[in-house]
């Protein structure tokens, strides 16, 4: 129960600007319910004035002939389902309003913070489980406030309006219609601890589920080329079974809660019905009043059954709750500076730059290097050599583990990261694209374009002609991850998008690892044009694309072993030496 009360706490705190609404709404639930409970008062008096007649209530306070006494009690009935109704559209809409503000607050606050983090934090994490949180859980939350936060406010009303009701009438009654009452409320406590670890399981196993989900959507095209359809819908059912049998361990514990309450209730009931019956035979108690308990104690007891749906609620919520705020606490291991930026970049130095993945192999091992404002510099290697690890730690997706990273005379470290990564225009081997259309995928990093300046760049690119001949040209819906494009148009894209940012730096990741000659002519064409303004990073399988380079550093094993031109490195008989050798057929 601490655990909860804290998780609701820190939910109170987070909606800080929703307290007022909070208040409001929790006023029209409870004016609700106490309007909602005046009608059996209304009964009681009714039967008061049938059975007493001239001497009745109403008859004391000047009402003597019983059809004026009718009259009154049928415009207060009217009065007061009228106001029922009208708090009942108030409080819906007020909830229901504030369910709507936190989960879009929770989803974008998750969102922004998730974007904050470095990208080995998603390298532990499974797309499906984030996904699950940004989406299933925050749903979850919203459920609970749209509904449940009302029945735990109404069932609080319910109580202290009728205890004080059946205490005025009569107290002996009151206090045995009552005694199921704190039993109820500790078997819903018992039961919450009871479920808290259930519900935490389940929801790990819809994080889990989605994930594998969203992973085979993702690879469709690799399952039905390998025919491993029956594997994959296996090792879904599998996980799908696995999350079922969690959720009837939580539906079994739950379901039993309803009816041992009702059990409980009957205790309430029949102690009013009797007790109340002795007092009402005897004299003691009037025959509206006895009325008025027989139909309270209903009014008192029976929406306490429904506890067990409402704690059900509470702990899915909860439960989801404590995954949401789990992503908004991580930690980021690597913090901005506050450097703001340079007017300009003159060249950027490695100093004994060490790194490693894990903490323990090292990637990358001493590295000294200079990269200096317009030069073209070639990144090569055997695969695995830490090229691409160079650049990622240039954008400063992950921290050196030793030496440091100079723009002109400043660490990366003391830079802030949206001026850092504004230096550079990034193409890589692996292209993003959105399902948007062709023009916005090409402003992706430039949104204040104009239609003109992004077709310049297509031009520059060489995929100006190809979407003119698309049916709507750069208006044109390319589908999720760019799936109605080849490979080669896809990576075309991307250069006219590196092409449109026009930052100092190009950065080229293995962006002709994967295309065709025709593409590769059109990147090394761009290459060629950009390296002549622009200071240009080139990391490349294929030895062709940095032959013209200023310089070419060769790395292996995390080293570099060489650097040089390629008529240098050439006469050194070296690893490049033997590279080229392998690309060119001449070994």
């Amino acid at each position: 129960m601490i655990n909860y009360f804290s998780d609701l706490r820190r939910l109170w705190t987070y909606a800080f600007d929703l307290h007022s609404d909070v208040k409001m709404a929790t006023l029209f639930s409870i004016l609700n319910k106490v309007f909602d409970l005046a009608p059996p008062l209304l009964i009681g008096m009714a039967v008061d004035v049938v059975v007493k007649r001239e001497e009745s209530l109403l008859s004391k306070i000047g009402l003597i002939e019983i059809m004026d006494q009718l009259y009154v009690l049928a415009f207060l009935t009217f009065v007061i389902w009228a106001m029922e109704s009208l708090f009942e559209f108030l409080f819906q809409v007020r909830w229901r309003g504030i369910a709507q503000k936190i989960q879009h607050g929770l989803r974008m606050d998750g969102y922004d913070h998730l974007q904050d983090l470095e990208l080995s934090y998603f390298e532990d994490k499974s797309t499906g489980n984030l996904i699950s949180i940004l989406n299933d859980d925050v749903n979850q939350l919203e459920r609970f406030l749209d509904g449940g936060a009302n029945s735990i406010l109404q069932v609080l009303t319910t109580i202290t309006v009728i205890g004080g009701i059946f205490f005025y009438l009569n107290p002996v009654v009151a206090i045995f219609a009552f005694i199921p009452v704190p039993l109820i409320l500790l078997g819903s406590f018992y039961y919450q601890k009871k479920i808290e670890p259930r519900y935490k399981d389940v929801r790990d196993q819809a994080g889990l589920l989605s994930g594998l989900l969203n992973n085979n959507i993702l690879g469709m095209a690799t399952i039905k080329s390998y025919t491993a359809e029956k594997h994959e819908w296996k090792r879904l059912e599998n996980r799908s079974l696995e999350y079922s049998s969690a959720n009837e361990k939580a539906i079994t514990l739950s379901s039993s809660f309803s009816p041992l309450i009702r059990m409980v209730i009957l205790m309430g009931f029949l102690f009013t019905l009797v007790l109340g019956g002795y007092y009402t035979t005897n004299g003691t108690l009037a025959v509206g009043s006895y009325s008025v308990l027989i139909f309270m104690t209903q009014r008192l007891l029976w929406p306490l059954t429904g506890l067990g749906a409402t704690f059900d609620l509470y702990q899915r919520a909860m439960a989801s709750t404590r995954r949401i705020f789990a992503l908004v606490d991580t930690k980021r291991k690597i913090n901005e500076g506050s450097f703001g930026g340079v007017d300009s970049l003159e060249e950027i130095t490695f100093k004994d730059v060490c790194f490693s993945y894990d903490g323990e192999a090292k990637t990358l091992k001493n590295i000294n290097m200079k990269l200096k404002k317009g030069e073209s510099v070639g990144l090569v290697g055997p695969t695995g050599s830490g090229k691409s690890t160079l650049v990622k730690l240039l954008l400063r997706f992950y921290e050196t583990n030793g030496g440091q990273i100079l723009f002109n005379d400043t660490s990366i470290k003391d830079w802030q990261f949206r001026p850092l990564r504004e230096l550079f225009s990034y193409v890589g081997q692996e292209v993003y694209l959105f399902n948007g259309t062709v023009e916005e995928n090409i402003k992706f990093g430039s949104l204040g374009a104009t239609l003109g300046d992004v077709k310049d760049a297509a031009t520059k690119a060489s995929v100006h002609d190809f979407i003119e001949t698309l049916p709507q040209g750069y208006q044109t819906l390319i589908g999720e991850r760019g799936q109605k494009l080849s490979g080669g148009q896809k990576q075309r894209l991307s250069l006219a998008r590196a092409i449109l940012k026009n930052a100092p730096i190009f950065i080229f990741d293995e962006a002709t690892s994967a295309v065709d000659n025709e593409t590769e002519a059109v990147i090394q064409k761009s290459l060629d044009e950009l390296t002549k303004t622009k200071t240009a990073i080139i990391i490349a399988h294929r030895l062709s694309t940095v032959v013209n380079a200023d310089k070419i550093f060769v790395l292996d094993k995390g080293e570099i072993v060489e650097d040089g031109t390629h008529e240098l490195l050439i006469s050194k008989n070296g690893l490049y030496h033997k590279l080229w050798q392998v690309q060119t057929g001449l070994k």
